[in-house]
């Protein structure tokens, strides 16, 4: 896990070494542990390092092969690269590290573009061809790492955060309406490859691109998954149906543990974190640190799961920490918080993601995380509606966009709104081919989308943050991929989750099964009140951002008057959403000012 960035020239011209420093210098939180440039012609490759395999100075990135003449920057983790690398030497080739990344390398050499097909686990990567000059940028298929992209004439820039993107200058900053009104009403999502700024667009996932020295370009999707049954499925009962994923999902858990150092788990409480620590706790593993975090209670609604993770830690006999959050250390994290978002994001676990993590990297370096076990086994609330649904679009639209049309015209400016651009994406990618019924429509787009650029991309944002790794064994791609051919029916039974449920009564105490549904609790960002509600108020009465002229001020002084008032179907404020957009701006807005920055060796 670390922080990649490249800058591309294809003028004749040779990178931009000084961007790429600036671009090393904004990623250091994400790999404290070293840096490295690579500047050849006109390709710039520069990484930043979080040791976790191969703790030698043979694992150091950018990592270069002369004799097969490539360079590599690469971040994330190839959980099969030991089978990879027993493969590849059964082909004559010969290894100078144990990591992960020669594995890359290598196998790009003996497979070309087949061989992101070949990796199990999350990645992002850039690999440069010495004599063709060519460049391949790939990212995982569930779009785990992220990869950002700023193009101008003649010269093209990536880097694992949009803030780093920044720092290389030369960024149209200009919004994007598109991707604001997906903003303010699909829930915080902007779907690939848009962001907020037009001049900084996302990779997709599953997704390489090849870059040839002039510039040319290709993409290729390299992976889909489809939601219909195979042929031979069709005879399985419900019992081969959980056999298969319970046994693909302890190989998921399994396999993330393969590191060179310490890993624990980020335990909330709720049935999936608890579900990975007892399949650990199945597969032998001893001593297993687990953390949970808990903030203050306002207007009677809790602000921790305690009771529950508890329960968990003292039935597995874990090393259990319990992170107490006061809201006035929340309150003096949040300019970090905002600091350390590539996109705004407007759930109130960001902050608690950000503090527990900061814990958490003071005692390992790895941790498994639940996220992506609701979208792909039907855990939310939307899932029963949508299948019995008439209409998939408009049941999936009444339960989970934060604002219907015709109140984004009373939150926009005219000259943003424009069409119902969220409206349109999900309805054409309801009617893409691969997903018959409107559950599966939506699961696919809650796994394949949502996912992808609200938790999974929270998740990567706040622990980075702290140079720690987060591993989510729910989004093994084979377990993805037996979840969507997986009968409707066996997902929605036990009000949701129906399979996973039914492997937890096998292996957890039922307290932590037959609970209430919980979600990371910060209440004092969804009631926003005293020093929570000043800060906001202050961003959305600003010069700067009413300069702007993105939102009616009728409707902001409507929602200020009583905020615990406007709450969104998925529990959001929706003062904090423009909150949180002015707080973004204000970070990350400001002209980029030349500095001297230092790489380390």
């Amino acid at each position: 896990m670390c922080g990649i960035a490249g800058d591309l020239s294809f003028q004749n011209s040779p990178s931009d070494s000084q961007a790429l420093e600036r671009m090393s210098w904004a990623m250091r939180r994400r790999g404290p542990d070293g840096g490295g440039m690579v500047v050849r012609d006109g390709v710039g490759l520069a990484h930043r390092r979080l040791k976790i395999i191969d703790l030698t100075e043979a694992g150091a990135q950018p990592m270069h092969d002369a004799q097969l003449g490539l360079t590599l920057a690469f971040n994330g983790c190839i959980y099969n690269h030991r089978e990879l690398r027993a493969e590849l030497e059964a082909k004559g080739y010969r290894f100078f590290s144990t990591s992960d990344s020669e594995v890359i390398l290598k196998g790009y050499h003996a497979w070309g573009l087949d061989v992101a097909k070949r990796l199990s686990g999350m990645f992002a990567f850039a690999i440069a061809e010495r004599d063709s000059g060519k460049v391949v940028l790939g990212r995982d298929r569930l779009g785990i790492k992220p990869l950002y992209l700023s193009e101008t004439p003649g010269r093209l820039c990536f880097a694992s955060s949009l803030p780093a993107l920044l720092a290389a200058g030369d960024v149209d900053r200009e919004l994007d309406p598109v991707a604001l009104h997906q903003y303010f009403s699909f829930h915080a999502v902007v779907p690939s490859p848009r962001t907020l700024f037009k001049g900084v667009r996302k990779l997709p996932p599953a997704t390489l691109m090849e870059i040839e020295r002039d510039g040319t370009r290709r993409e290729h999707r390299y992976w889909s998954c489809p939601y219909d049954m195979r042929e031979e499925e069709r005879g399985l009962d419900a019992d081969g149906w959980r056999e298969r994923i319970a046994e693909a999902l302890r190989g998921a858990v399994k396999r993330r543990m393969v590191a060179d150092v310490p890993i624990g788990v980020l335990l909330s409480g709720g049935l999936d974190s608890s579900l990975i620590v007892a399949l650990l706790a199945e597969a032998g593993v001893k001593d297993l640190n687990t953390f949970s975090i808990g903030f203050e209670s306002v207007n009677g609604e809790a602000g921790d799961e305690f009771h529950y993770s508890d329960i968990v830690a003292k039935h597995f006999g874990t090393q259990h920490h319990k992170i107490e959050i006061p809201a006035s250390r929340a309150l003096r994290a949040l300019p970090e918080v905002i600091a350390s978002m590539s996109e705004p994001m407007t759930s109130h676990d960001c902050v608690g993601f950000f503090l527990l993590s900061e814990e958490v990297s003071k005692h390992v370096k790895v941790v498994q995380s639940g996220q992506g076990a609701d979208e792909a086994f039907a855990g939310y609330h939307w899932y029963p509606p949508m299948a019995r649904a008439n209409d998939a679009f408009g049941t999936y639209r009444d339960a989970f966009f934060d604002r219907s049309h015709d109140e984004m015209a009373e939150l926009l400016q005219p000259s943003w709104l424009g069409g119902d651009h969220a409206g349109d994406f999900v309805r054409d990618h309801f009617q893409t081919p691969g997903a018959a019924s409107p559950l599966d429509k939506a699961l696919r787009l809650d796994t394949h989308v949502m996912l992808v650029d609200d938790p999974v991309k929270r998740v990567d944002n706040m622990t980075m943050a702290w140079g720690l790794e987060a591993r989510v064994p729910f989004l093994d791609h084979e377990v993805i991929e037996l979840a969507a051919r997986c009968p409707a029916e066996l997902h929605l039974q036990q009000e949701g989750k129906g399979v996973l449920k039914h492997l937890a009564r096998q292996v957890l105490p039922h307290e932590v099964i037959d609970r209430p549904k919980g979600y990371f609790p910060v209440p004092a960002l969804k009631y926003l009140q005293g020093d929570f509600l000043d800060m906001v108020r202050d961003a959305v009465r600003s010069r700067s951002f009413r300069d702007r002229g993105i939102v009616q001020e009728t409707y902001v002084d409507h929602l200020l008057k009583d905020p615990e008032a406007h709450i969104t179907k998925l529990r959001g404020s929706k003062l904090w959403q423009i909150g949180v957009l002015a707080l973004w701006l204000q970070t990350h807005d400001a002209p980029v000012k030349p500095a001297r920055v230092e790489v380390a060796a």
